[in-house]
């Protein structure tokens, strides 16, 4: 019994080591558009390219972490890479995940506002 309670100890503690990793995979950079600037002024919309397996749940507790914000609702659609060819060889680029994040009035990132 108290070998339960103690690997369950620092399993917690490793799991509190290993979550400011965890965020920064998750979200892997910001998508800076034309359209994103457009949502973001708006319509208080951001849109990130995120880790193909992160959920909605894991963007929003990320977004939330790392930017100090309140998130209303996460949006999230996979992106196919497109196929593109040089001569007769033909590759293709990787698929991708995108997010877009809608904030609580009232709460922006100043990270986009220089862009």
């Amino acid at each position: 019994m108290r070998i339960w309670f103690s690997l369950r100890k620092l399993y917690s503690e490793f799991k509190r080591s290993c979550e400011v990793k965890e965020l920064y995979n998750v979200i892997r950079r910001p998508l800076i558009t034309e359209k994103s600037n457009r949502q973001k002024e708006s319509q208080n919309q951001y849109l990130f390219e995120v880790d193909r397996r992160a959920n909605k749940i894991e963007i929003k507790r990320a977004v939330e972490q790392l930017f100090k914000v309140k998130v209303d609702r996460v949006n999230a659609s996979r992106v196919h890479g497109k196929v593109k060819r040089l001569g007769r060889n033909a590759g293709k680029r990787p698929d991708w995940k995108k997010a877009v994040v809608l904030l609580r009035k009232g709460d922006r990132i100043d990270f986009f506002e220089g862009a």
